[in-house]
């Protein structure tokens, strides 16, 4: 009998938490569901993340006191092998949104497998893949 997930929920380590949350809640447009105590308004530890069903959670890599005044580009590279692909119905819609929010993404493009995919990357390299059926 297999077991009975209900779903699963990402947990990122990010260099800088207020930016990180600034990018997934004002420009993707999670809610925060939850964090640890703030030191300041989106200067947290840990966040809980969510939207419409799709769950997310950041941490921050260093402690508050210890962190380095600039990310490590070789962690930022080392994340080049990660991505969320996340179901988007409106991947043109979600394009046209992240556009008009300043990003500058290439358009969505068909997979060969089928799949309409928009591809970004989050403050810390992370890849974000909006996607869905062609």
């Amino acid at each position: 009998m297999p077991i009975d997930m209900r779903g699963i929920c990402p947990l990122l380590q990010v260099f800088d938490m207020p930016t990180s949350i600034r990018f997934y809640r004002d420009v993707l447009g999670f809610e925060v569901f939850s964090t640890s105590p703030p030191r300041s308004p989106d200067d947290v530890d840990w966040c809980w993340l969510k939207l419409n069903g799709t769950e997310l959670m950041l941490n921050t890599r260093y402690e508050f006191d210890s962190r380095p005044p600039a990310p490590d580009p070789a962690l930022i590279a080392a994340h080049d092998d990660t991505c969320l692909y996340i179901g988007c119905p409106g991947v043109d819609a979600a394009w046209q949104h992240l556009v008009a929010q300043g990003l500058p993404l290439a358009p969505p493009k068909v997979a060969p497998y089928g799949m309409k995919q928009l591809y970004l990357q989050d403050p810390d390299g992370y890849n974000l893949c909006f996607q869905c059926a062609a």
